[in-house]
């Protein structure tokens, strides 16, 4: 009996096991092995009847048991069978097979997938993780260019030093004949907000140097050590409706624009409000007012300087065609006040060394503040300004992707008084006090504006354009930095182009050819090439 102890215990094992086997809970839930686990059991279970392991009535109990589990399965089998049956049968009726999908639409309809499952990760991310709700509402964006920078002088330009040293067109240079090289790089980063639904915010973080408002360039080279990485750009916008917003900060220009007054990468701090409303399908309107201070002065009995502000308003309407195409008309006027300088007095005094400004280009009429009473030369501004500006563009969208993009700008200083410079500085100045701009652009509208958005491979532009800008047209600090290295009193012929070379990235070159207009000749080639890529 001891010998068959281990005989006993495998054979109580395998029976034990037997529903199991029977209910296909061990890989066996094909028809075929079903079929077999059943003869397999129905012998097992008669050899041990035989062996007198178990009786005849359990052993029937044990087949019964094992037949209705195969009988089970079996229905469930065909069961399922019968419902991918029916579901093969209504995809093919329902289904629309496409027989070849573009590349550019494969592409299209991965990258949109792609971000739909990502912002489904993120929450649930958010959510095993613990991080913070908030998080969900700030997106960030930047980009970075490489640029070579080429300056070329014609041989009759004005000795620097001479163009530099008179008082009444002070032009701020350390170079007019020698040719310069030099490669630079500008790198940003910006946050955007959703702090809720009416209330919107934004960051952003540039290079470039801290005196300067015109330019995020950085100039490379090792000895100079780490580059300025500063804020240029905080502000909440609230959205009052669904045509008017309010901006306060500092924020990119509220206003349609040209380089011709303001170069792209000027920041406005102050208030602005817009407002868009909808005149019809075809007709809109856009509005936009602001007051913009530019320097805070601290008044006092030795201090006779104010502080200067920018008071602007501009409206217009754009009209919009069928086939998208479209034509916008504005005017603008731009209010700048205190910006002129104030003579101290012969006797000394320095009450108005504040009316000088804190940065300028070059350009304007210019004078001494300090002329009459023998102190160090402070450079002034001798003109007023009050801007008046004009400006339409047309879009057409006949040759759609392609635009053909038509645009006029024209200013007039109508603050330039010469009897009244005269009085207050002794000087009596030529009347020049007027710009106007013509530029085409063809191509692709991705490279619009001073935030390009969205750029596709191959996709190209290129733009031709003639400036001409009088001395006190507008204020020299504010406009385009690089039309003559900056500033007014200056005319000329501009080329750019872009390419993409593949997404979110572009080359660029822009060639610029300007003369002055008056006074000693000043004239500058500049070359600009740049590598983009914005993320």
């Amino acid at each position: 009996m001891q010998t068959l102890k281990p005989s006993l215990k495998k054979t109580a094992l395998v029976v034990w096991l037997l529903p199991l086997l029977a209910s296909g809970n061990i890989q066996a839930g094909e028809r075929e092995s079903l079929e077999q686990l059943r003869a397999t059991t129905t012998n097992l279970i008669e050899l041990l009847v035989q062996e007198g392991v178990l009786s005849k009535q359990k052993a029937d109990a044990l087949l019964q048991q094992a037949k209705a589990d195969v009988k089970q399965h079996t229905q469930q089998a065909d069961l399922q069978d019968d419902v991918k049956s029916e579901v093969n049968k209504a995809m093919d009726e329902k289904t629309v097979r496409v027989q070849y999908i573009p590349q550019h639409v494969k592409q299209a309809m991965r990258e949109e997938i792609e971000h739909d499952v990502m912002e489904k990760l993120n929450y649930k991310a958010g959510e095993r993780l613990g991080v913070p709700e908030w998080i969900d509402r700030i997106s960030f964006h930047g980009d970075i260019r490489l640029r070579g920078q080429a300056d070329e002088f014609p041989g009759d330009n004005a000795d620097f030093q001479a163009l530099s040293d008179d008082p009444t067109r002070a032009m701020n240079l350390n170079n007019s004949s020698e040719e310069r090289r030099r490669s630079r790089i500008r790198a940003r980063l910006a946050a955007d907000v959703h702090i809720n639904d009416w209330l919107t915010g934004g960051l952003q973080f540039v290079t470039g140097q801290q005196n300067t408002p015109v330019t995020p360039n950085q100039t490379e080279g090792i000895a100079q050590g780490k580059y300025l990485f500063t804020l240029d750009r905080a502000f909440l916008q609230a959205k009052l409706t669904d045509w008017a917003t309010v901006t306060g900060g500092r924020f990119g220009n509220p206003f349609m624009f040209t380089d011709m007054l303001w170069d792209p990468d000027l920041a406005f701090d102050g208030f602005a409000a817009t407002f868009t409303p909808k005149i019809n399908e075809r007709w809109s309107s856009f509005t936009t007012v602001g007051a913009f201070p530019i320097e805070e002065v601290e008044s006092s009995s030795i201090n006779k300087a104010k502080d200067k502000w920018l008071y602007s308003a501009q409206t217009g309407v754009k009209w919009t065609a069928d086939n998208k195409s479209s034509a916008k008309i504005a005017v603008a006027y731009h209010d700048f006040t205190n910006v002129e300088g104030r003579p101290n007095p012969v006797t000394g005094e320095n009450y108005y060394d504040a009316t000088a400004p804190i940065w300028r280009q070059r350009g304007n009429n210019t004078f001494d503040l300090n002329e009459f009473n023998g102190g160090t030369t402070i450079i002034g501004l001798a003109s007023k300004f009050e801007l008046v500006n004009l400006m339409a563009q047309v879009d057409l969208m006949n040759f759609d992707p392609v635009h053909v993009t038509l645009t006029g700008d024209y200013v007039r200083n109508i603050g330039f008084d010469q009897q009244e410079i005269l009085k207050r500085t002794g000087h009596l100045y030529k009347k020049e006090n007027e710009g106007y701009n013509f530029r085409i652009d063809v191509g692709n509208n991705s490279f619009m504006g001073p935030y390009v958005q969205n750029v596709m491979p191959h996709e190209w532009q290129v733009s031709l354009g003639y400036k001409r800008l009088e001395a006190d047209a507008v204020m020299d600090g504010f406009t385009d930095s690089n039309f003559r290295l900056g500033g007014t009193n200056a005319k000329g012929w501009y080329v750019y182009g872009n390419y993409a070379i593949d997404k979110n990235a572009w080359i660029s070159g822009r060639y610029m050819s300007a003369d002055s207009i008056s006074g000693l000749p000043f004239s500058v080639d500049v070359l600009l090439l740049d590598l983009n890529a914005r993320f």
